[in-house]
């Protein structure tokens, strides 16, 4: 497939709120992709890469797919907030680096906006990133609290609601239903 024949110019998607669902939401799309050709990066911010999810053992190896984790977590985990901080700048600069190297189709930032939110990237400096873009390269970002300057540069922003969730009820998460 030639670069750009699918996808003439990249939009920025932003998949936030207090609902279960961002990141599925955002793997989907992600096999979308791959079902058509397109490269994909898929960056995790704010998550452990153990226990591996599911999606990520399916994905694992899949041609056209390159992971990048930031393998600390952070989410609910009792992480040094330094150690976060550093651990993200560090996946951030790849992100870059990826970037300016390689050309990827699309480009999944699961939980930035999480790490945005918690102080753990300078937001003026993803805010030039998201100015500065390939221009022919869709930007997916999840997690909650998309900060609203985020929201002010993307084209497309769902809101996921929560209405009940398991968690509430003192249901852990499952293998295979939420991981």
């Amino acid at each position: 497939m030639t670069r750009g024949a699918v996808m003439p110019s990249g939009l920025i998607q932003v998949y936030t709120g207090e609902g279960k669902g961002k990141t599925s939401a955002a793997l989907g799309l992600v096999v979308r992709a791959l079902g058509h050709g397109l490269r994909v990066l898929l960056v995790r911010f704010l998550k452990t890469e153990q226990p591996q999810g599911g999606e990520l053992a399916f994905l694992a190896g899949a041609d056209g797919l390159e992971i990048l984790n930031s393998g600390l977590g952070g989410i609910r985990q009792k992480a040094d907030r330094e150690l976060l901080r550093a651990s993200v700048g560090r996946t951030f600069a790849a992100v870059k680096e990826r970037l300016a190297q390689d050309q990827f189709d699309v480009v999944v930032l699961d939980e930035i906006n999480g790490a945005l939110h918690r102080d753990l990237l300078d937001l003026e400096e993803f805010l030039d990133f998201l100015d500065q873009r390939p221009g022919d390269t869709e930007l997916v970002l999840t997690g909650r609290n998309a900060h609203p300057e985020v929201i002010a540069r993307a084209h497309l922003v769902s809101r996921i609601e929560k209405v009940k969730h398991p968690l509430d009820l003192g249901i852990a998460a499952r293998r295979g239903m939420e991981y």
